[in-house]
C-alpha cells in the first residue's frame, strides 16, 4: 500500500488582533526594501493576491501593505497534499526617511508587489560645493 506523505502547513504569522478587519488567516509576506539615490523600492511577494484587492497606506511615516486572498478552491474541496496556505497578507514598516507621499506608485505583477517609494527633495543627497579662499 502506498503511503500518502503530506507537508504541514507554514504556520501564519500573528498580526495584533486590533488590526484584523475580518477574520482568517493573515501572512507576513517577504519583502526586499532596496535605497537608490531618489527612492525607496520595496518588493513584497503576495502570491494569489489580486491587483485590485491590495490596499495600500502611508501616513506620518508608516507604510501598511494589506492584500485580500480569495481561496483558490470551494470549502469542501478534499486535498491529498495541502502546502500552500491561504490568507491574507498584511505588513506595516515604520520609514524612517522622508517620501513625497504624492508621488508614491505601485505596481502588481507575477505575484510580486512593487513600490516605489519616492524620496522629497529635502531628503535626496546632494552635492556641496566648498569654497576656496
Amino acid at each position: 500500500m502506498a503511503e500518502t506523505n503530506s507537508v504541514p502547513q507554514s504556520p501564519a504569522e500573528e498580526v495584533t488582533p486590533a488590526e484584523h478587519t475580518r477574520s482568517g488567516r493573515y501572512y507576513r509576506p517577504n519583502v526586499d526594501i532596496l535605497e537608490q539615490a531618489d527612492e525607496l523600492i520595496v518588493l513584497a511577494d503576495m502570491p494569489g493576491a489580486s491587483g485590485d484587492a491590495i490596499d495600500i497606506h502611508f501616513e506620518d511615516g508608516n507604510l501598511t501593505i494589506h492584500a485580500k486572498v480569495e481561496a483558490r478552491q470551494d470549502e469542501k474541496t478534499e486535498y491529498l497534499v495541502r502546502e500552500y496556505g491561504v490568507g491574507d497578507f498584511y505588513r506595516t514598516f515604520r520609514i524612517s526617511e522622508a517620501i513625497d507621499a504624492s508621488k508614491i506608485t505601485a505596481e502588481y505583477a507575477d505575484g510580486v508587489l512593487t513600490l516605489h517609494l519616492p524620496k522629497a527633495e529635502e531628503a535626496k543627497p546632494r552635492k556641496i560645493a566648498v569654497k576656496t579662499g
